[in-house]
């Protein structure tokens, strides 16, 4: 799903304004990002967000990660559970949400993990490889055309391919 809410985010990370979102419980789901979307190497894991408050339960981090800025050690709970997020060294490159900070991403991380048990998502940002962070609308849907993308919140309206 991609996300296309508020103002564009100043900085090389997608943070939730401009991201696709992806289940890390899904075993496909990076070579899915990767055939569709980002044409990385299967190697390259994608990065979490995860609601501020359970982040302890799946990453070793001595503060808050807001800006995805940081590379943390990451418990077993997330090695056995998300393993799609783990780097080959152990850690991610994880990004801490809060409803204060980002009201509509902690709450989809709060339904997703209502429904799964897992408050924790891949984040990545909304661009097809080679091509820019969505700025406006018409990249926006630009990208759900042309990209593995199956829908997209494009300022609070549904558009699905």
């Amino acid at each position: 799903m991609g996300l296309f809410t508020g103002r564009l985010e100043a900085g090389p990370r997608a943070l939730g304004h401009r991201s696709i979102l992806a289940s890390p419980l899904d075993p496909g789901v990076v070579d899915r990002l990767n055939a569709t979307v980002k044409y990385r190497e299967p190697f390259r894991p994608f990065a979490p967000v995860v609601l501020a408050d359970k982040a302890a339960d799946y990453f070793s981090l001595r503060q808050s990660s807001p800006f995805m800025s940081m590379a943390a050690p990451v418990t077993d709970l997330a090695r056995q559970l998300v393993p799609s997020i783990v780097h080959t060294n152990g850690t991610a490159r994880v990004q801490t949400v809060d409803a204060e900070q980002n009201p509509l991403l902690a709450e989809v991380l709060t339904e997703f993990a209502a429904i799964t048990g897992v408050p924790v998502l891949i984040n990545t940002s909304l661009n097809i490889k080679g091509k820019p962070i969505c700025g406006t609308p018409e990249m926006a849907l630009e990208c759900l055309t042309e990209s593995g993308i199956d829908a997209l919140l494009l300022d609070g309206r549904w558009v699905t391919r």
